[in-house]
């Protein structure tokens, strides 16, 4: 889009009503919004962040959607401060109309400055008011466009209270954009987030414990072989970093669930969690890693980094960069660049050729390249995203469908050819790889990468077009050629399906089918699976999924 060159207005035109002016600004005050965490109502692409507005850099900038009133940009300053000017560097799209406001909490505003006939360039403005956010709230563009903001300062001191620390990407801030052309379900982003927030309290209640003392947090499992288990824990590790800015406790929650990784080690690689936890919190069946579990815990730790810092009880980055370096040394095959069940598996055990689908997760690979700055991570990205296709193509020609697990990976990967670990059905789409289609989708949306939207939108046309778009049509697994396994309906295989309906245009009514589907489905208090699924499809279809 074009735009006109930003022209040097000043102030002079400005006809400002200050609500609280000071004569002028505290000499002492700086700039004390630089690098804070900022929110805003939209972005007009992922180019125009939010953040870039803080980022002292007059080159780049936030923009909201275009053409839509109100829009709002908020600096959480972290603390309360006493605030005595503020600084709009405007791009050519402008506020006509606007205020400036502070709040203490982020929900209760006090204007300190409005104006209904602002002119762009850069305004200055020496204003008199307190709190830990600062916000332009604008209700009139002076464009057909929408607002955008070069830089946004705020000038003030630090003045006691208001809590502390804050988070880089609060829940419901929206400052990772999803690819292009994502769908998102019908109905206003804020509502839909509180929906997310509702469920997540439901799920925290059920799932999340405090067992055994030591300081431990735990997500229990009552529907797996033990109370506890890896998977769960790193379920449990990416969904509270993740809901950060949502509930207060979830740092605490997340340090208890990192205090649990680091007291129950792998007994094969110390730096990988052991995979099961009886009743009293001891390791059990040989206190071995499981890979999905790490590969969680792993991309849980990153989210905690951003989130967080490293610098506080636990150095959340380099946990996480030990943890993954143990995921490449003990659970993926050097040869195939597949993932292993686990770290228990060794050259020459008859599992060693064995992968199971659903711990594909394409942009845990990202995160872990981009993290670690090895380049073998691409190259395991590709392995799986390649087998992602061939599996498709030669196997699920018709629906799209991956098996639980793929045996023969040193030669030609083929689905298995009935039980090789759990199940008779472990070569059909089961309990394990009802998954895939979130796992996939997850990566398509956030990347938007060929190889995954191709994948996604393959799984999508076909449990459209079988269910005549009715979720509850949806299944207990299926063959894969498409031949129903089990009827009845559970949202470990129901959910998954909406995060591949959000990379079709032209799924918004199934996505929407999808998503009332998960509103109207109580959570099952007996099944940490199906109801850690579905919160992480919700997370994900509310546009709140992000990869560190």
């Amino acid at each position: 889009m074009r735009r006109r060159s930003v022209s040097l207005l000043g102030l002079a035109g400005l006809l400002a009503l200050p609500l609280t002016v000071m004569p002028q600004a505290q000499a002492a005050d700086g700039v004390v919004s630089t690098g804070r965490t900022v929110t805003a109502s939209s972005v007009e692409t992922s180019a125009f962040g939010a953040g870039l507005a803080v980022d002292g850099n007059t080159a780049t900038r936030w923009a909201s959607l275009e053409g839509v009133d109100p829009q709002w940009i908020r600096i959480d300053l972290g603390a309360n401060h006493t605030i005595s000017r503020v600084k709009l560097n405007w791009e050519d799209a402008y506020g006509k109309t606007y205020r400036i406001q502070t709040s203490a909490d982020g929900s209760n505003w006090t204007d300190v400055y409005s104006t209904t006939a602002g002119d762009g360039a850069t305004d200055d403005l020496t204003v008199s008011g307190s709190g830990r956010y600062v916000r332009m709230y604008g209700t009139g563009r002076g464009t057909a466009y929408g607002y955008s903001l070069w830089e946004f300062e705020v000038y003030g001191a630090p003045s006691g209270g208001g809590g502390g620390g804050g988070t880089a990407v609060p829940f419901g801030s929206h400052l990772k954009p999803y690819a292009a052309g994502m769908l998102k379900p019908s109905g206003s982003q804020a509502t839909n987030d509180q929906k997310v927030v509702d469920y997540y309290n439901r799920w925290k209640s059920a799932f999340v414990r405090q067992n055994c003392g030591n300081g431990w947090y735990q997500i229990i499992s009552p529907d797996a072989d033990h109370p506890y288990v890896a998977e769960a824990q790193g379920y449990g590790m990416v969904v509270t970093a993740t809901m950060a800015g949502a509930d207060p406790d979830a740092k605490k929650i997340f340090d208890g669930l990192v205090k649990w990784k680091i007291d129950h080690p792998s007994s094969v690689n110390p730096n990988l969690l052991a995979a099961e936890q009886d009743t009293a919190c001891r390791s059990v069946n040989g206190g071995d890693g499981a890979t999905d579990g790490d590969m969680d815990v792993a991309y849980g730790l990153l989210l905690a980094d951003k989130q967080w810092g490293s610098t506080g009880t636990y150095n959340y980055k380099d946990l996480a960069l030990k943890h993954i370096a143990a995921i490449k040394k003990d659970e993926l095959n050097p040869t195939t660049k597949l993932l292993k069940l686990g770290d228990w598996s060794s050259s020459g055990d008859q599992y060693y050729w064995i992968s199971r689908t659903s711990d594909w997760m394409v942009d845990h690979f990202r995160a872990f390249r981009t993290a670690s700055g090895d380049t073998t991570w691409d190259a395991v990205r590709t392995a799986h995203q390649t087998q992602i296709s061939r599996l498709q193509s030669t196997y699920a020609s018709g629906t799209g469908l991956l098996p639980d697990f793929v045996v023969d990976t040193n030669t030609t990967p083929k689905p298995a050819p009935g039980q090789v670990l759990e199940d008779p059905n472990d070569g059909a789409y089961w309990w394990n790889a009802c998954r895939t289609p979130w796992r996939i989708a997850d990566d398509a949306v956030t990347s938007g990468d060929a190889t995954s939207l191709a994948a996604a939108r393959k799984l999508n046309s076909w449990i459209k077009t079988k269910t005549g778009g009715d979720p509850n049509k949806i299944a207990i697994g299926y063959k894969l050629n498409g031949t129903q396994i089990s009827s009845g309906s559970e949202a470990a295989f129901f959910a998954p399906f909406a995060v591949a309906a959000m990379t079709d245009s032209g799924s918004q009514a199934w996505l929407d089918a999808l998503w009332n589907k998960m509103l109207t489905t109580p959570i099952d208090t007996s099944s940490y699976f199906s109801a850690s699924i579905q919160l992480q499809v919700m997370i994900t279809a509310s546009g709140n999924h992000w990869v560190p």
